[in-house]
Formats: C-alpha cells, structure tokens, sequence
C-alpha cells in the first residue's frame, strides 16, 4: 500500500470522525435548545381548578394591624435565649407562655382547641376538623432564640423590637418568632369568625430548636406516636422568598424545602508528652493537629451537585433565568459538571455543591512557656443528600491519615428523606397554591435546607416534611439570620399572618384537583 493510498483513508477517517462529532454536537445543541424553551416544570397545579376553601377573607383592619404588631413586638422583647441543651432562660420562657394566654385569650378558652404544655416549655394545640375521614396536618415554630449582643453592632438593642424605617429589629423576629405569632394570631383571627376546619390540624412550638429540640420537639412527637397520630405533612420554618439573592435570576422565588442536609460534629484531639517550651520537638500536639485540620481543609468532600433535590431546584427555576443561564439550567443532564464547578467557588452555592466542613473550635495550651500535652479542634460537616453519615466518616479519616490523630464523632445524622414535591402531593401543592394566592409573581421550587429544623424529628410521623415561610430575604437579610440586625418588615409580618389565614383554610380541600384541569382560580 504506497504512502498516498494510507494518506488517503486517514483523511477519510478524520472527516468520518469530524462529522460525527459535528453531528453529534449538533443533536445535543437541537435537544438543549428545544428542552430550555419548552422547560416549565414550575407549573403543576397552578392552572387547575382548585375547591374552593376560603370563606374567611383575611380583611386586617387597621386596628387589627397595631394590634398584632404590638403583640410581635412584645413578643420579640422577651429573651427566650437558649445557650445550650441544659442553658435555657426559663423564666423568658415563661414570661412567653404568659404573652400568649394574654395575647390569644380566644384561642386559649376556646371549646374546640386543645392546648397543653410539653416537654415544661413546649406547647401542643390539637384542632379537630369536621371531616374525620381526613388526615390531619401539623404547623410547627420555635420560641427560643440564639444569643445577641448589641456590642456586635446592633442599629438598635436585639431585644427591643424597635421599629426603624418600617422594620422591626431584634432576635427572632426572622427566627422565628414571626411564624410563633403569625400562626397564633391566624388561628385567633379564624377562631373569633366562627371558624370550623374541615381538615383537622396540629400546632408544635418547640422551645429548645436552637440547641437540638431534644425537650421541646422531641417530647411532642412522642406523645403524637402515643397517641397512634398519623399526619398527612408536617410545615416547618427553613426555607423562604428570595428576592435579588439568585444571581441572573428574574424576579423572586419561594423556595420550599423538601429536604435538610444531615450533620456531623467530630472533635479531633492529638495528647503528645508536655515539656518546656525551650527544648521543643519537630512536631508537637498543636502542629500535628493543624496539619490534620490542614488536610481535611485542602482536600474538601466530593462535588455530588445533581445528585440530590437541588438539581431540582435549578430545573423548576429555569424558566425565570436570561439567556444563556436559562439555556444552562434546563439542561443539567449536560451541564451539571461546569455548574457544580462554578458555584463551589463561593460559599454560599459550594453548601448546595457539596458536604461542607467547618472548622468551628481549636483548643491547646496553659501557659505560654509550656509544651501542651493536649489539642483538640471541633468540626461541623453538613452533609449533603447524597452521602451518609458513614461514607463522610470514612473520608474524614482518610484525609486525616495520621493514627496520633484521634477523631471522636460527637453527634451526627444522615441527610432527611426527600419529601414530595410532584402533582400528587397534598402539603407541597397546597403550600405552592398558598403562596401564588399571595404572590401570583413569584416562582416556586423545591429546595434543600443546609441548617437543621425541628422537623427532623417528625419523620416517623409523616413522608412528608416541608420547610417554609413567606419571609422576604433581599441582599443582605440572609446574614441577619443568627447574626447582626436581624429585622423584619412590618408588612411581611402582616404577609405572613394572611398567609397563615389561607392556609388553614386552603388545607380544608378533600382532594387536590386534577393536573390537566385548565380552569384558573388562584
């Protein structure tokens, strides 16, 4: 064969392969393309004719709306700070119980409502519906807050409730002593208008969220389970409307949380031989444990962006994004690689990349002049919905690789079950169809909580859990939350009684309607 015949049917290979590739290429781009303009899938329910449930309009008279914000700043006022598991300032939590009977007296003396404490601090209402044959859901909130410090640069005291510029300040008033109140003055509302729910419901206000709920939440599933409580979903704080905080996105979204990433605190400790600060070794306790901190640090836990619920996140948000992030987001199945790479570059989107690791705690040493013959550090791992508590282990100790490293688990979980969010489930819909009610401009999609709720506990009462309340986060307002000037605005406070008020009654719906009825009614 001469040299010009193999030159030949190289070149025939090479265009062979050429246009296949171009090919190739240009199916995937047709298919992307055709994907990221038919991609809707925000729509569900909300063009269904939905049963119509609300017969107590949610008027808020201006004397109505002093009333209810004095109670929220009453409320706010009250320091129910909870410093940790065996830390609780008691008699804040008493003084709250004592602001509700005060607040709510329908409520309290009410013949329909069951009320009782739980847990010393816990409260637990029961309000049967008419309908027996439907199973009840459950509202939950928590009074307890974490600490504030107004030397940390607080515009105003953190428990003041002092109103700036159409904003309330203080602890809690995002966390979450707006959902406190707001479901306690809805029911007060629906209660004083003669109202019967169809669809019976429960209310848990847990007072120690902060510091794991292990009293609070805890004791109240354990009286529902007693009870043989069955629940169709369960609604919890977590996840919120975010306006002007995704970037390129068009408009705001409600995010509902279908999922919480799981949790592992381990404490990593090294005890090496004390001596005198003049005669060190090559590597003593503090420098071995900070190259162990080192390497968990270098070597971060693997990218499973796409794996978990917050693919579909980006999927039912798609159709709110410009060009070219639109074309992007609809097609995950072929992007996801460069997104995930992409968003591990900050903080706040590597949480959705990724189980993170924190180093939270760092403790060695007595005296300045003495070789410490102990170190530990604390680190807190969010894990993401893909991994398990197990396998996050495992790869903690493969990148620690140093057998004088001792690693303790303290506590951990593995990553909640991933609720419903289909056509056919009841809590999500009925939560999607309450904020459209409100907010017809705002896109909805399921999302993933990378902090813990009390909802966790909840599990073996209902497969469905659900993270959300209508609270506006803007730029800015997500780092209020555990931190410095955290504020809410009075007319999102109002927003969230109405749409407490909606929802109760939205719930009252037999069934939910059909996804390919096209008959408009929100």
């Amino acid at each position: 064969m001469s040299g010009q015949s193999v030159r030949l049917r190289i070149t025939k290979l090479l265009k062979v392969v050429i246009l296949s590739l171009l090919f190739v290429i240009t199916v995937l781009i047709l298919v992307a393309t055709v994907r990221t303009i038919s991609l809707d899938v925000n729509t569900g329910l909300k063009l269904a004719r939905w049963e119509r449930t609300e017969h107590v309009p949610p008027n808020i008279t201006s004397e109505y709306r002093q009333r209810l914000v004095s109670n929220f700043k009453e409320a706010i006022r009250i320091p129910t700070v909870s410093y940790s598991e065996t830390e609780l300032n008691t008699t804040a939590l008493r003084e709250f119980y004592g602001l509700m009977r005060k607040a709510f007296p329908i409520l309290f003396s009410s013949n329909v409502v069951s009320h009782e404490v739980v847990g010393v601090y816990s409260h637990l209402f029961w309000v049967p519906g008419t309908d027996l044959s439907l199973l009840p859901y459950m509202l939950l909130a928590h009074i307890d807050v974490v600490p504030a410090n107004e030397s940390d640069g607080w515009d105003a005291p953190p428990f003041s409730a002092k109103e700036i510029d159409g904003f309330i300040y203080g602890r809690g008033t995002i966390d979450n002593k707006q959902s406190v109140m707001g479901i306690l003055e809805a029911l007060e509302f629906l209660l004083a208008r003669d109202y019967m729910p169809r669809r019976g419901f429960y209310v848990g206000l847990g007072h120690d969220e902060e510091v794991n709920g292990l009293n609070g939440a805890v004791n109240i599933v354990n009286a529902l389970k007693e009870r043989g409580v069955g629940l169709e979903f369960v609604l919890d704080e977590g996840l919120a409307v975010l306006d002007g905080i995704i970037s390129g996105l068009h408009g705001p979204a409600a995010l509902i949380g279908i999922s919480e990433k799981g949790q592992a605190t381990v404490k990593l400790s090294v005890t090496a031989p004390p001596g005198h600060s003049s005669m060190p070794p090559a590597e003593g306790s503090i420098g071995i444990l900070a190259s162990a901190i080192k390497r968990l640090e270098d070597n971060p836990m693997p990218r499973l962006f796409g794996l978990g619920p917050e693919r579909g996140t980006f999927e039912h948000l798609a159709h709110s994004f410009g060009l070219p992030l639109r074309f992007i987001m609809s097609n995950l199945w072929l992007f996801t690689p460069l997104l995930s790479r992409v968003m591990e570059r900050r903080p706040d989107t590597n949480a959705f990349v990724r189980t993170t690791t924190a180093i939270t705690m760092f403790n060695s040493g007595v005296k300045v002049n003495v070789l410490p013959s102990y170190a530990e550090a604390i680190v807190n791992f969010r894990i993401h919905s893909a991994q398990t508590l197990k396998e996050v282990l495992d790869l903690i100790e493969a990148s620690v690789a140093d057998e004088r490293v001792k690693i303790d688990l303290l506590n951990g979980f593995d990553p909640l079950p991933v609720s419903d969010y289909t056509d056919k489930a009841f809590g999500y819909q009925v939560i999607k169809k309450t904020v459209l009610d409100m907010f017809p401009h705002v896109a909805i999609a399921p999302g993933i909580c990378v902090g813990n709720t009390d909802s966790r506990h909840y599990t073996e009462l209902t497969k469905d859990i659900y993270r959300f309340a209508p609270t506006w986060f803007k730029p800015g307002d997500p780092q209020r939350f555990h931190g410095v000037n955290e504020r809410i605005s009075i007319k999102n406070y109002e927003e969230l009684v109405v749409f407490y008020i909606k929802l109760f009654q939205n719930c009252d719906i037999r069934d939910l309607p059909s996804p390919h009825d096209d008959g408009h009614e929100l």
